[in-house]
């Protein structure tokens, strides 16, 4: 079993307070869209912490980081994501019951009891020869949660009688609050740090450290940003793209996914408009050999720089799903995701 940590390339920028909640907090070039958050660091985040009951009436302990309802989202000091209510009616949104002053009681819950596995295969460590996930969600579970009032909530359970998220670094019980680790990618030229709490693709949730959550991928708008029908919208490892300054020719999913060396993921939203989303569509990108030849291969850091890529058959995709028209065609890996972002770096 191996640990896999992400490394910031802006790690001593990104150590802020979180202040009162409302707009998003500025503070040295960081924007931290979401504003219950506390104690933000390189590596990780704190969050509020909720209880509420599994079917079977054990504890478990889940975080809120997005609501589809602007006024609760400003109420709640989370990120705004409409597109969510999209999901509604589908397999990716659970329903639960009760309230939050007396726990919510959800249809749906986590084993967080298996041991996570990620074999590295030889020699550029993608794909491994063993990913086994260290949390999975039963038949009904989704961190996506309704109570039947139109509203659409990301609530990713984080710990229960069976065990912990792994990406959990301490659990506060009587401060009720969580803190999670981070990972980083890129938006528009800009560095971002973003939570991987769910994933619908179990060699995914193993790499990434999260829950295995089949149910997600119900979520409608593959391979689209609609913001009337889709509630997903795009991420982009680049599958082969240059590791860093010490391993510049790294390669491997498993590094593009995770951002190791140097940050390799490039999203397509962040929450500052009304079709961000966390329920992120994965659409792996490839160098070609001609390009790699060429010596055309470098960071890539913006999502409308690699849809013109793509275009002009620089780059190919690494998925086979349908094609996005919004990313120059590039072909959806036909999974999703749960990585909520938690802000933006702005030198």
């Amino acid at each position: 079993m191996i640990r896999i940590v992400a490394t910031l390339a802006f790690a001593a920028a990104l150590v802020v307070g979180i202040g009162q909640q409302g707009t998003p907090v500025s503070a040295g070039g960081t924007t931290v869209f979401m504003r219950s958050a506390t104690n933000l660091t390189a590596d990780t985040v704190t969050l509020p912490l909720f209880k509420g009951r599994t079917p079977s009436g054990e504890k478990t302990y889940f975080i809120i980081t997005e609501s589809s309802d602007r006024a609760d989202a400003q109420k709640r000091g989370v990120n705004w994501a409409p597109k969510l209510a999209n999901a509604l009616g589908t397999m990716a949104v659970q329903q639960v019951t009760g309230g939050f002053a007396n726990g919510l009681k959800f249809a749906g819950t986590v084993d967080f009891s298996p041991t996570r596995v990620v074999v590295p295969s030889s020699p550029n460590g993608f794909p491994p020869t063993v990913a086994r996930a260290g949390a999975i969600g039963d038949a009904n579970y989704s961190p996506l949660i309704t109570r039947g009032d139109g509203i659409v909530l990301n609530a990713s359970q984080v710990a229960n009688n069976t065990g912990q998220h792994d990406s959990l670094v301490s659990l506060d019980l009587h401060r009720k609050t969580v803190t999670l680790r981070v990972l980083s990618g890129f938006y528009e030229g800009d560095p971002i740090v973003y939570l991987r709490m769910d994933a619908s693709l179990e060699l995914l949730a193993a790499i990434e450290a999260s829950t295995f959550a089949p149910n997600m991928n119900a979520a409608p708008g593959l391979a689209s940003n609609d913001r009337d029908t889709s509630a997903r919208s795009a991420i982009i490892p680049v599958v082969n793209g240059p590791r860093g300054i010490n391993n510049p020719e790294r390669q491997g999913l498993e590094s593009a996914l995770l951002g190791e060396g140097s940050p390799q993921n490039v999203t397509q939203e962040i929450p500052d408009n009304d079709i961000y989303t966390p329920m992120w569509d994965v659409h792996p990108v490839v160098w070609t050999d001609a390009a790699i030849a060429a010596g055309l291969r470098r960071q890539l850091t913006d999502h409308d720089e690699i849809a013109d890529l793509v275009r002009q058959g620089v780059l190919v995709s690494g998925g086979n799903g349908p094609a996005n028209p919004s990313l120059g065609g590039l072909r959806a890996g036909g999974f999703i995701s749960n990585c909520p972002v938690v802000a933006i770096f702005r030198p």
